[in-house]
């Protein structure tokens, strides 16, 4: 669904406006449908082997009796101990080798940058594809596919946040703006993190899991799930916030809203807040803002 601050309303253009004073005692962002003051935006152990002495250390010693045995037996443990000791040092520089790799693959590895060109102007975001790799993975899927050019951002509040995604927002005047998502069936692999290669299908409307994992709060700059304040239920809609708007953190126990961040804003902040200053009528622009692209670095 997506950020709402006010009476029930649906997240189309249509959409009835919404106060921050209605928002911040619980509003939530819906993806159509209608929300009410309490809803939020749409969407090893090792074995040591002794040997005896002539075996480990190759000597050949001559039997003179209990002094011969004793001897053998003074050699074969120093010769246990010291290739235990050889074999946990190797251990050890394995592990460490394998450590310093995967820190290596880790820094190499820098998160995307997603470059918004819109009829506004330009602004930039970092996608959180370690911290949040399903819900990032869904978004740079969509982006590359070219599903969000040419989509118009369907609901604007200043002083709270921008909402965009929507297919049906293609046209600016659409009465469904604000209702739609990816086709359902269509899946994405995970790019990063331990389910990396993993393929995940949009069901039920084109919609994806909740990532609610990492507890990244709704800060002015950031981007986050649009849903329709129902579990699972988010898809290609999300908002840019221009507030603290911590009151949709879904680790926020004062609302029942629970919305994701997935990014944030690194450059062009300030187009975006011009976005949300434009006039509206029921919170979508008189001018249309339309997304000309959308590219990954």
């Amino acid at each position: 669904m997506a950020p709402r601050r006010s009476k029930p309303m649906a997240l189309s253009a249509c959409a009835a406006a919404t106060t921050v004073a209605a928002a911040a005692a619980g509003g939530a962002f819906v993806v159509g449908g209608s929300l009410s003051a309490t809803l939020g935006p749409r969407q090893l152990s090792p074995e040591v082997v002794l040997q005896s002495a002539t075996q480990t250390t190759g000597w050949q010693l001559p039997a003179v009796g209990s002094q011969s045995m004793a001897v053998g037996a003074t050699f074969a443990l120093a010769a246990g101990a010291a290739a235990a000791a050889a074999a946990g040092a190797r251990r050890r520089s394995r592990a460490k080798g394998a450590a310093a790799a995967e820190a290596s693959r880790t820094c190499l590895r820098a998160n995307p940058i997603a470059t918004f060109e819109t009829s506004e102007g330009t602004f930039k975001a970092e996608i959180y594809l370690d911290k949040m790799p399903l819900t990032a993975s869904n978004f740079i899927d969509l982006a590359k596919s070219g599903f969000y050019n040419g989509v118009h951002f369907h609901r604007v509040i200043p002083n709270f946040m921008a909402q965009f995604g929507c297919p049906y927002a293609q046209d600016p005047r659409s009465p469904r703006s604000g209702t739609g998502g990816p086709e359902d069936g269509t899946s994405f692999k995970i790019l990063a993190g331990p389910e990396e290669g993993k393929e995940v299908t949009r069901r039920n409307g084109g919609n994806i899991p909740d990532e609610l994992t990492e507890k990244i709060t709704n800060a002015p700059g950031t981007l986050s799930m649009a849903n329709t304040g129902r579990p699972n239920s988010g898809g290609s809609q999300f908002f840019i916030n221009v507030a603290n708007n911590d009151f949709l953190d879904f680790f926020n126990p004062r609302t029942p809203s629970k919305h994701p961040v997935f990014g944030k804003i690194v450059e062009g902040y300030s187009v975006v807040q011009r976005i949300t200053e434009t006039r509206t009528v029921n919170d979508s622009p008189v001018k249309p803002v339309e997304m000309i692209s959308i590219t990954i670095d």
